[in-house]
């Protein structure tokens, strides 16, 4: 398992808070203008030089909605010019094109990843609370895939569609996207703890991904459900297999300021964009140092720091429970998840 101590595996930066949707579950409670107050772009090339020489992490340019910020192409030009592997996540909106799409691809990035949240127009627009964003988001995927870009498709459960991931799973597999990342919910933002599953929801969820990543065209990656790793590692053991499920090895270990840092539109440095507490600022500090250095980055990191029954599972280096719905629902990022429905095999301390 790698030792994320010295460098990320992922950095996320919200190059913008502002995006003309209004998705019930907005983490960044998005508004349509950007703030007067967001890195510049020779901020933002500085950002991307200190990311380049910090063991090059896979760079996600999010928001917001990226598209908002009439530099954008420079700035992922430059992210792939200093050789990081760069993906986008545009909202889709009337921005997004098929010029800009094309843009994506000849500047040099990786992926587009685009949000589908429902199986249809109805309960897609209803979560983003814009008509047409699922016409642009399947035109999207189908003009990505005519222009040779690849896609992945995020999907956030919630009680809006429990019912409807294997519908959606099918658009996925229509679109060629290679990889489905579902993100769990965390009541942060405009996100209401009353659309989050029960800990026994997120388990049937897991058993369907699990069976799902079995025969599945595309990978599948979890957000904010650090436990699916357990769930996997249980199921393998059961089954007498070994080596790790695609998606599922490559995210051992990682958590909340542990192989990941998020920096926010204003150049706040945080362990996660689900995790709003801020160890610096990229305008006076280093990134490298913070990650590297700071009290609450090398405290997620200290496994044996964590609380309940986080603290003493048996999984705790493979998971780690999500520190985001930790700190979201106790105000302790060190507290158990309360999403997790396993009992560890010791007494809790």
């Amino acid at each position: 398992m790698q030792n994320f101590a010295a460098a990320p595996f992922l950095v996320i930066w919200e190059v913008t808070q502002a995006c003309d949707l209004a998705c019930v579950h907005c983490r960044a409670s998005a508004v349509p203008a950007r703030h007067p107050l967001e890195l510049t772009t020779e901020a933002g090339f500085e950002l991307l030089a200190q990311v380049a020489g910090f063991g090059r992490p896979l760079m996600v340019f999010t928001g917001g909605d990226p598209l908002k910020r009439p530099d954008l192409f420079a700035l992922l030009g430059r992210s792939v010019e200093l050789g990081l592997r760069t993906t986008v996540t545009p909202s889709a909106t009337p921005l997004l094109t098929e010029e800009a799409i094309r843009s994506f691809r000849d500047c040099g990035v990786s992926r587009m990843a685009v949000s589908l949240d429902g199986p249809d127009a109805a309960s897609h627009d209803a979560f983003r609370r814009v008509s047409g964003s699922f016409a642009r988001t399947v035109f999207a995927l189908e003009c990505a895939r005519r222009l040779g870009l690849d896609t992945q498709v995020n999907t956030t459960v919630s009680r809006h569609n429990i019912g409807a991931l294997a519908r959606i799973a099918e658009l996925a597999a229509e679109a060629e996207a290679k990889l489905w990342s579902v993100f769990f919910l965390v009541a942060t933002g405009r996100a209401s703890q009353s659309d989050d599953l029960t800990a026994e929801e997120y388990e049937q969820v897991f058993g369907y991904l699990y069976e799902l990543s079995k025969t599945a065209p595309f990978d599948i990656k979890t957000t904010e459900a650090q436990h699916y790793r357990r769930y996997v590692a249980q199921r393998r053991k059961a089954e007498g297999r070994r080596a790790p499920a695609a998606g599922a090895g490559r995210q051992a270990g990682i958590n909340d300021g542990k192989g990941f840092v998020f920096i926010s539109h204003t150049g706040e440095i945080f362990p996660s964009g689900f995790l709003p507490v801020s160890a610096g600022n990229v305008r006076r500090d280093r990134l490298e140092d913070v990650y590297r250095n700071s009290p609450l980055f090398r405290a997620l990191r200290d496994t044996d720091r964590l609380k309940g029954k986080c603290g003493v599972c048996e999984y705790r280096n493979l998971c780690g429970g999500s520190r985001s719905r930790a700190y979201a629902l106790s105000g302790d990022w060190l507290e158990e998840d309360p999403r997790c429905a396993y009992q560890p095999h010791i007494n809790i301390r």
